[in-house]
């Protein structure tokens, strides 16, 4: 497959001047009449029978040609494992005219950690976890997670090494200054989501079972459930 892309690259890059340059040479050539000594009629072209023929757009043909080119040699970089500039990522060919561009992208992946609130990637940046879903899919601090981020620019997020958990069982408080939402378990508070208090409809006072790393210190804990006790 690399070796008959490859081929195909290389004769629209060889090719495509001199066809441009036989076509253009046709249509000076061509006479517009051909007159006719039997009846001395003047004959003319099909096209110019019907009405006036529109010339074609060399230049728009030209930028489509070259864009399939280029869209070719994109892939053969991808094929051949070239990641310069980001080659597989982000590739625009546009040759003087916006109508023909040519976009070609893959997807990007960054795998990091979940800090209880946000995943943080090998690049030490931050990325926001949607709320509900991580309080939906009870994410705790110290999981492994990847992002997704496709060519639309849609971020998917995926869970993909979750640590040991232990589940405790503490009071749900709120914090009037800072806002926050806590359970507290033997006087040590845990911050949790406002989405996942606000999915379980819980109130301040609250018996709730947060999910916390097995070992290690968290700040953070995965509601996974309310106390309902009976009256």
């Amino acid at each position: 497959m690399f070796f008959i892309m490859t081929s195909i690259s290389d004769i629209l890059s060889t090719r495509t001047d001199d066809f441009l340059h036989t076509y253009i040479a046709d249509i000076v050539e061509t006479p517009s009449a051909i007159s006719s000594p039997l009846q001395g009629e003047v004959f003319r072209p099909q096209e110019e029978r019907r009405g006036t023929a529109t010339p074609p757009n060399l230049t728009e043909l030209t930028n489509i040609i070259h864009a399939m080119k280029d869209q070719l040699d994109a892939m053969l970089r991808v094929l051949s494992g070239d990641s310069s500039d980001r080659t597989q990522n982000n590739i625009l060919a546009n040759h003087g005219n916006p109508g023909t561009s040519v976009f070609y992208s893959t997807s990007q992946i960054i795998e990091g950690v979940f800090n209880g609130e946000k995943m943080v990637g090998a690049d030490g940046k931050e990325y926001s976890v949607p709320p509900n879903y991580a309080s939906k899919s009870k994410l705790v601090e110290g999981d492994i997670m990847k992002l997704t981020i496709t060519p639309e620019g849609k971020f998917i997020y995926k869970q993909t090494g979750p640590i040991e958990r232990k589940r405790i069982v503490g009071e749900l408080v709120h914090d009037i200054i800072s806002g926050n939402w806590q359970v507290s378990v033997e006087n040590r508070p845990y911050r949790v989501l406002l989405a996942s208090v606000t999915f379980h409809r819980a109130a301040p006072g609250a018996q709730v079972v947060i999910l916390v790393p097995k070992d290690g210190e968290s700040s953070w804990g995965a509601v996974e459930n309310i106390v309902h006790l009976s009256a």
